[in-house]
């Protein structure tokens, strides 16, 4: 079992940074992908970024790409989510995600990851 707890969240003005952390416990951690993932209201959760379980590759959404930084420190079982340049657009709760199977192909489908946290809201204002 994993558990999986997002912390770093806030309000900020437009062109603020934030950074969000999320801590991992349970089964092997360096093994996994990890991502993060968000949803606004009304809306289906989407993709923003993630990263390799050895940190050799890193996906962004294109509307995230340039502002938004994703890391990882195995040693910590944590990952992390650098958001710099944030716009109102930004707004959303934001959910990390454990992928489902080790040493898997990256991957931006939800469904490709099997735990996630419980969410942490990030506000942006204009």
């Amino acid at each position: 079992q994993v558990q999986l707890v997002e912390s770093g969240g806030g309000l900020v003005q437009a062109g603020g940074s934030l950074s969000l952390s999320c801590a991992a416990s349970g089964r092997a951690f360096s093994n996994y992908n990890m991502g993060w993932f968000r949803q606004a209201p009304g809306k289906e959760r989407e993709f923003v970024a993630a990263i390799s379980w050895q940190s050799r590759n890193k996906y962004y959404a294109d509307s995230v790409k340039g502002r938004f930084t994703i890391s990882r420190d195995n040693a910590k079982k944590t990952v992390y989510l650098q958001m710099n340049s944030l716009k109102p657009e930004d707004t959303a709760v934001y959910y990390c995600a454990y992928a489902a199977k080790p040493w898997a192909t990256m991957s931006r489908i939800i469904n490709d990851y099997e735990y996630w946290g419980q969410g942490t809201q990030v506000t942006v204002s204009s």
